[in-house]
């Protein structure tokens, strides 16, 4: 094995690290678990991770617990480690993913589709319901929030069917939509989101652990923010399939209640002003940006110069994958001696155009190596991009993870990287180059992580 390929190895060990170490600061066992304590027989909530002296406690008489999303068995468990068991409601409830579903004992767990909903989805949203809903005044309903949490509870306004919504919301992600403009449309065909979770609980108390897999750490948009306040409205939900132009193709149900909505025939979810938020509170325990944090530190620890080049990585995956490689390039003809690590937090999209099977962390990487030959990145080099659910689109990679071989393998497996990528097709051009990223379901979600690592030529040798 030459110099060049025993540093690839290395550097693809240490992209991993990097990654993992991202992953493990969105760790939704520990998160919970420091925003929780009993003082005096009583719970006691952190309403802020940094300022300890935040904290909200009342002497409630029942704890309903509630947890949703890709963390939410994490995130119980290590609730019902706190919760004396006297107090938590015989009704509480737990709606994961199928990969990350675990049995909790003394819970109802049920599993779900995402990112499509189903069936089940929706006979747990409506468990989740009527465990709310039994809340009376003096108990509490604490909120267990993490991404994937949209798609996992699925409660349409009578009007619309579960299909009409998961074809609704399978439209929306094929055009490319933003997440937030995805929920903007979630919101207004639940009874759930957009703060109906919040509208049910009145008058009981209602605290939410928060999770964040979006960007900007938006609490209404996170799951399409069932316990806060909503800014949108119909006419903006209405405004996004025109933009996307796939009104039309809409279901008669969806645009008929959207419409009623717009002339005020349909309640328009609640907003700040209204009184059911009086005794609703939130922490935020994790975000891609925390963990953003934490893989630049290891990347520094491993003897990178780091820099982090977007915080809020977002656009179409090939293009954004083209600006990083030029980006990257202009950096290797300054003055090139020391090893370069290239960090960014996000989520991009994929407008789907093929009929291949991928996801948008896939496509990414897959067109990084492409832009990459094309503007012949120089130095040794990995790029890796990665979902840190362990997820990617509809696949078993979370991502992908390339090197400056990536094509030639690629090549040498008898494919065209160039037409893989122009059918969506990447999950085939990594699997080919043995470049899928393998972690499984990791029991958190915070959006997804990009690192590229660069030694310079003459850089004979190798960081361990």
């Amino acid at each position: 094995m030459s110099q060049s390929d025993q540093k690839t190895l290395v550097l693809r060990k240490q992209a991993l690290d990097i990654f993992e170490a991202g992953v493990m600061a969105a760790n939704p066992f520990l998160a919970v678990k420091q925003s929780l304590s009993i003082e005096n027989g009583q719970l006691k909530l952190a309403l802020n991770t940094v300022d300890k002296n935040s904290f909200r406690s009342k002497e409630w008489s029942k704890i309903h617990l509630i947890a949703f999303g890709k963390a939410a068995c994490a995130m119980a468990k290590a609730a019902l480690d706190i919760i004396p068991n006297h107090l938590l409601a015989g009704d509480s409830i737990v709606i994961s993913n199928y990969s990350n579903l675990t049995s909790l004992n003394g819970l109802d767990a049920i599993g779900a589709g995402h990112p499509l909903p189903d069936e089940a989805g929706l006979i747990a949203a409506k468990k989740c319901a009527a465990c709310v809903s039994h809340a009376k005044q003096n108990e509490l309903v604490l909120v267990l929030i993490s991404g994937g949490g949209s798609a996992l509870i699925p409660y349409p306004v009578d009007s619309i069917s579960l299909n009409d919504k998961i074809a609704t919301t399978g439209l929306l992600l094929a055009c490319g939509a933003t997440i937030h403009e995805i929920n903007c449309v979630r919101k207004h065909l639940s009874q759930l989101k957009g703060g109906g979770l919040a509208k049910l609980s009145a008058p009981a108390d209602l605290h939410a652990i928060i999770l964040s897999d979006v960007l900007d750490d938006d609490l209404s948009v996170i799951a399409s923010g069932p316990t806060v306040a909503d800014s949108t409205t119909f006419n903006d939900a209405i405004t996004i399939f025109s933009h996307y132009n796939v009104w039309d193709k809409m279901p008669n149900a969806v645009k008929e209640h959207l419409e009623k909505g717009q002339k005020g025939l349909r309640p328009e979810t609640p907003k700040t002003t209204d009184p059911i938020f009086n005794n609703t509170t939130h922490v935020l325990i994790g975000s891609n940006s925390i963990s953003l944090d934490a893989s630049a530190k290891t990347a520094t620890k491993l003897g990178y110069s780091t820099l982090v080049y977007n915080k809020q990585l977002c656009g179409e995956a090939k293009y954004v994958a083209e600006d990083w490689v030029k980006y990257a390039k202009s950096l290797c003809t300054k003055d090139f001696d020391t090893p370069i690590a290239l960090l960014a937090g996000g989520e991009t999209t994929v407008t789907l155009k093929g009929d291949g099977k991928g996801g948008r962390n896939q496509e990414l990487s897959l067109a990084f190596a492409i832009a990459a030959e094309k503007y012949d990145l120089n130095g040794d080099w990995v790029f890796l991009s990665g979902g840190t659910d362990g997820q990617d689109g509809p696949t078993d990679a979370a991502g992908g993870l390339i090197d400056k071989n990536s094509l030639k393998r690629m090549i040498f497996a008898n494919h065209d990287p160039e037409r893989l990528l122009n059918n969506n097709d990447s999950y085939t051009a990594l699997k080919s180059s043995n470049d899928l990223l393998m972690t499984g379901a990791t029991g958190t979600n915070v959006a997804d992580l990009q690192i590229l690592l660069i030694h310079p030529k003459s850089d004979s040798n190798t960081h361990s």
